[in-house]
This record gives structure tokens, C-alpha cells and sequence, in this order.
């Protein structure tokens, strides 16, 4: 029984060093390796049972086994909303702490095993025991555990239509029945059956090695960690110059870690320049001179310089440059740069026969810059998408109205445009509050995008309302896709949290399909696209007034 125990603890030590050495540690490599601790304690206690023949040390491993045991349905639980929800899930604290005290509680009566509720040792030796109402009680808890775990994941599996991602989930949901099951066939054979069938050693360790392999696999194969973040965090640390990031309101949107710490620059807050340049800036009249040209030239690239003095520091020298992010003429955001030229700016002030030094630096900045410049281009496509829902935006939306319908309309290509909101979207907010609500509208969204070919166009309008824009697409194949959409919408359940029962919203939708077309002529395409969504929106009127959840056309 022994070896058997000790070869599984082996193999398990081994799979936990393999993925702590080779593998990034994001959130839910975290999440499995807590989970996985878990799993090498049951081997660790049932060695210590058979290895020793002192009643109160069998006692104590017998205890450490099965508290590992019910620690494990917690872990693998969180492990499951992890998986479900996302690379970018954090649960609060209330949750967790919800989660883990029924194994808590279940634990300590454990350990205190009173008038031996949990285990009683049979001719004063626990190699042989009789379990109490505390054991069953974790046993009735680690089903529960397993029924919630699988609910989810069958679930989101169900509702997936990317073929990966359907694979991730079934891998773990199999290493979560195998590391139930097993454990419910050592019961019944060791403990239910013990009387009539010969212990077989070593069931519920082969089935956590097993369950273990699964869920490593769900991690590898199948990318459930979130590369793709990690990737572009690493390549925007890994250049020399300090990034902000800054939205259209000037607040901070994101930002590396070579900015300097002593400017205060803190994430989702508007940056103070002001109060920079007052504290820091090379030439005062310089700095009055970019704030006045940062804040009245929006298209502008900027540049000043910045000395940074504290006591008992060195001198350090910074310079600042400013590079708006424009769409279609309009300023959507700014990114700062700054390059550290304390040396450079030493090298200046101490002696001018350095003059060359300086010029090579100052085109290696110049070439920073264009580099940066490019990087700029990359940051304008970020921009045309929302960020709630990973959509398009009204803007960029409007923009390839701009030249497709021209376009359809020179060569008579018939299209069609659908504008939808979500029904009675003001109590979602108002019954489970605005982070529920904006899970609501991503969650929406993401069925819609399920629901659509490759060349049509979904977009965030505003608020809860959307709109899709169908090239190619004629009356009767636009009515067929808005009832399609509308019952993907309809069908598509919502988790709620807290225990609440998932949400189900549907949508009322107004659409409008160009087809036959006559040789119009459109002296301006803005009016033209105005009309149409006025006319797209009294259908959408008509759609909510009519009852909701239905596809009104025009």
C-alpha cells in the first residue's frame, strides 16, 4: 500500500515542479497549483497511516488525508470558475470566504474528532476504523462541490461554439468526474463494502494522478491561460522608455514599469501635468508653454524636459514626449513617452566638447521615436473596438457605412442594417447592480457574434443598443438572421453570481433592408445614413411598444 501511495506522491511532486520551472505563473496556474497542493496531501497522510503503528500518529495522518480531501472539492470548484469565466476572473473575498467555510468548519471537526464523530479506531489501531457523521458530511460536501463544479463547466461548454475552447472545458470536466469518482469507488470497496471485498489500496491516489494529468492538459493544450496579455505586457516592459497611455478624458489607460515612480502616475486616474510640470520641469517657461499646446493642439506631438531632484538622490533627467491618437481627425487618446537622459543631459551641462556624444544620442532618440510612432499606428486600431464588449465602435461603424453604402448603392448590392437593445435593461442594473449589468451587455454581445457570418459587422451603438450592418444580404436572409439573433439572445443564460439564478434577457430589434434600389444619387452620405437609422429606429420603437422580444422591419 505503501509504495503504491508513495509512487503517486512522487509522480504528483514531479508534475508540480514541472509547471512551477516551466510555465508563467498567471492567475489560473495559481488557482492550479493551489488546487494541486491539495491533491498531494491525501498520499502523504495514507503513507503516514502504514507507516506507523502509534494510534495517536495514524490519527493524525488519517486527519491531514481527508482535511486535504475536502479542501480539495474547494479547490477544484475555484479551479471550475476560473475555467469558465475567464484568464481576468477575481473573486472577492466574500466569495471565497463563502466557498471555503463549509470545508473550513468541516475540517476543524476533524481535527477535534469529537466522542469520535469523524473516525473511531477498531481494537485500539485506526489501520482499521469505523467513520462517524463527520466523515459522511464531508462526503455529502464534496458531492455537492462536484455537482456545482460540473454544472458549470457543462454549461459554458454548451454555450461555446469554438471548438478549443468546448476541448478545454470537457478535459477538465473529465479530470473533475475522475477525481470524484475514483475517490467513490474507494469508498464503496474500503469502507461501504469492506465486510464482503479485500481492500484495494491506492484508488483514490491513482484517480487524483489521473485528474491532475487532465487538468494539465486543459492548461496546455488547450491555452486556457491568458497568453495574449501577457505577451503584449511583456513586450511594452521590455522597451527602455517609460508608456502612458491616456484616454480621451486624459486619464491613465495603461502604463509600463519604466515610468518613473516619483511623477505619481496612477492607473484609471487623470494625469495632473500641471502639477508635474510645476514640480519638475527643466524650464519653467517651457512647461508653461507645453501645458498651453497640449491642452489647444490636440494633433500636435509635444516635447519638454523634465529634472527630477529629491534629497539625498541624484539629479535625474527625463524627457517627455506627447503623440495624439487620432480616428478620422478626432482625438481619441494621447501616449506619453519618457526617455531617461540623465546621462546625456550631464554629459551637456558639464562640458559642450562632447557635442558629438550628444548628436548619436539624440538620433537614437529620434529613431525611438519613430519606433514609437509605429507603435502609435498599432494603438489607432485599438481604438475603432469597445472595450466592454470587444465589438466595434459607433465610430468606426459609422465610418464603413460611409463608403459601403455608396458603394451598394452605385452597383445596386443589396444590404441591410439591424439596431437592437436589450429589453428592461434598467432593472437588470437596478436588481443585481452595474458590474451584473455590464456582464449582461458582453455576454449579449458575445452570442450575437456567435449568430453572424464572417462579413457581417456588429457594433456597440451605445449603452445596451447595438447594431449590425448584413452586406450582401437580402429581405428574406436579413429576417432570417434577426430571428436568429434575437433567439440566440433569447436562449443564452447569464450567471448572476452569488448563488443567483443565471440571467435571460431578450431584445427588441428594428431593421431596415436595402434591395431594390433604383440609380440613386447621394450628395452627401451622412444625411443619407442619418435618415436611414431614423427610419431603423422608429422600427425599433415600434418593436418595444409591440411587446418586446420581436424584429420589426421597416
Amino acid at each position: 500500500m505503501t509504495g503504491i501511495d508513495l509512487g503517486l506522491l512522487a509522480s504528483l511532486f514531479a508534475i508540480f515542479i514541472y509547471v512551477f520551472i516551466k510555465h508563467v505563473i498567471s492567475a489560473q496556474y495559481k488557482v492550479y497549483l493551489f488546487f494541486h497542493f491539495f491533491m498531494m496531501i491525501w498520499p502523504v497522510g495514507q503513507i503516514g497511516v502504514h507507516t506507523t503503528e502509534q494510534p495517536h500518529l495514524q490519527i493524525a495522518y488519517i486527519t491531514l488525508s481527508f482535511v486535504g480531501l475536502s479542501m480539495l472539492g474547494f479547490g477544484w470548484l475555484l479551479f471550475a470558475k476560473f475555467l469558465v469565466s475567464g484568464s481576468y476572473y477575481k473573486p472577492n473575498r466574500s466569495t471565497v470566504l463563502l466557498l471555503l467555510a463549509p470545508s473550513i468548519l468541516l475540517s476543524a471537526a476533524m481535527i477535534w474528532n469529537p466522542s469520535h464523530a469523524f473516525v473511531a479506531p477498531v481494537h485500539g489501531s485506526y489501520e482499521e476504523r469505523v467513520y462517524g457523521p463527520v466523515f459522511w458530511s464531508m462526503i455529502l460536501l464534496l458531492i455537492t462541490y462536484f455537482v456545482y463544479s460540473v454544472q458549470l463547466l457543462w454549461r459554458k461548454a454548451r454555450l461555446l461554439s469554438d471548438r478549443t475552447d468546448k476541448a478545454r472545458l470537457v478535459n477538465a470536466l473529465a479530470g473533475i468526474i475522475i477525481v470524484f469518482a475514483l475517490p467513490v469507488v474507494d469508498l464503496t470497496v474500503n469502507v461501504i463494502l469492506d465486510p464482503w471485498l479485500p481492500v484495494i489500496p491506492g484508488i483514490t491516489s491513482f484517480g487524483i494522478l489521473l485528474s491532475d494529468i487532465f487538468f494539465l492538459t486543459s492548461l496546455q493544450k488547450h491555452r486556457s491561460f491568458d497568453l495574449v496579455r501577457i505577451a503584449q505586457q511583456d513586450v511594452v516592459d521590455t522597451l527602455s522608455v517609460g508608456i502612458i497611455v491616456l484616454d480621451e478624458h486624459d486619464v491613465v489607460i495603461e502604463v509600463n514599469r519604466n515610468v518613473c515612480p516619483k511623477l505619481g502616475i496612477a492607473l484609471w486616474k487623470p494625469i495632473n501635468l500641471t502639477a508635474i510640470l510645476s514640480a519638475h520641469a527643466l524650464q519653467p517657461e517651457a512647461g508653461e508653454a507645453f501645458l498651453l499646446e497640449f491642452r489647444g493642439h490636440a494633433s500636435k506631438r509635444l516635447h519638454t524636459e523634465l529634472a527630477i531632484e529629491l534629497p539625498n538622490e541624484p539629479k535625474q533627467y527625463l524627457s517627455l514626449h506627447t503623440a495624439p491618437i487620432l480616428i478620422g481627425g478626432s482625438l481619441k487618446g494621447r501616449v506619453i513617452t519618457l526617455q531617461d537622459i540623465t546621462e546625456l543631459k550631464s554629459h551637456v551641462l558639464k562640458s559642450q566638447e562632447q557635442n558629438n556624444s550628444l548628436q548619436e544620442r539624440n538620433r537614437a532618440l529620434i529613431y525611438m521615436q519613430d519606433e514609437l510612432f509605429q507603435a502609435n499606428r498599432k494603438l489607432e486600431q485599438m481604438a475603432v473596438t469597445d472595450s466592454l464588449t470587444g465589438c466595434f465602435n459607433r465610430r468606426f461603424l459609422m465610418q464603413q457605412l460611409e463608403h459601403e453604402v455608396q458603394t451598394n448603392l452605385r452597383y445596386r448590392i443589396p444590404f441591410a442594417i439591424l439596431l437592437f437593445d436589450i429589453d428592461l435593461f434598467k432593472h437588470v442594473n437596478d436588481n443585481y447592480g452595474h458590474l451584473v449589468g455590464d456582464e449582461v451587455i458582453k455576454r449579449t454581445a458575445e452570442a450575437v457574434r456567435g449568430a453572424l457570418r464572417r462579413t457581417d459587422i456588429l457594433a456597440r451603438y451605445g449603452g445596451e443598443e447595438f447594431t449590425v450592418y448584413l452586406p450582401h444580404t437580402s429581405k428574406e436572409q436579413a429576417e432570417m438572421l434577426a430571428q436568429r439573433i434575437r433567439e440566440v439572445v433569447e436562449s443564452n443564460e447569464i450567471p448572476a453570481g452569488r448563488g443567483r439564478a443565471p440571467i435571460s434577457v431578450t431584445i427588441s430589434m428594428g431593421m431596415h433592408v436595402v434591395e431594390e434600389q433604383t440609380d440613386i444619387q447621394i450628395a452627401d452620405v451622412k444625411s443619407y445614413l442619418r435618415d436611414l437609422f431614423t427610419k431603423i429606429d422608429t422600427a425599433l420603437y415600434r418593436a418595444k411598444h409591440n411587446g418586446r422580444n420581436r424584429v420589426v422591419n421597416h
